[in-house]
Order: C-alpha cells, then structure tokens, then sequence
C-alpha cells in the first residue's frame, strides 16, 4: 500500500494492532515475574518444612528462609 493511500482509518488500524502486541508482551512479561515470585515462594516453604521435619526451631527456619513467623508457624 502506497503512503498516499492511507487513511486515518488505516492509521487507526495498525496503531491498534501494535498497542495490542505491546499490551501482549507487557502481560507476559508480568505474568512470568508473577510465576518467578510464586516459584520462589513455593520453594521457601518446602525449604521451611523440611527444616521443622528435621527439628529446627522456628527462629532458624525464619533466618533462613526469611519467611515470616506466622507463616512458619502455620506449616
């Protein structure tokens, strides 16, 4: 398509299109730190609970997963 063919409708048209992939790449983007975060959080408490199995106090497993006492406590 020539230059002098478009229009503001054909304009309109592909900002759209690259707003909607920019929008698509930013979620995806958020959604895998998202999962990072959960990730490391599901491994804390597996750390938390196999140190408590094995006997550790509640202020080590709290030093080393850095997990809140709450937290620990519930497990």
């Amino acid at each position: 398509m020539l230059f002098t063919e478009w229009n503001w409708d054909d304009a309109l048209a592909v900002a759209r299109e690259e707003g909607k992939e920019d929008g698509l790449e930013e979620g995806r983007e958020e959604g895998m730190e998202e999962g990072l975060e959960k990730g490391r959080f599901n491994e804390k408490l597996a750390i938390a609970r196999n140190l408590l199995a094995k006997g550790s106090t509640l202020e080590f497993v709290h030093d080393i997963t850095g997990l809140d006492m709450e937290t620990i406590e519930s497990l």
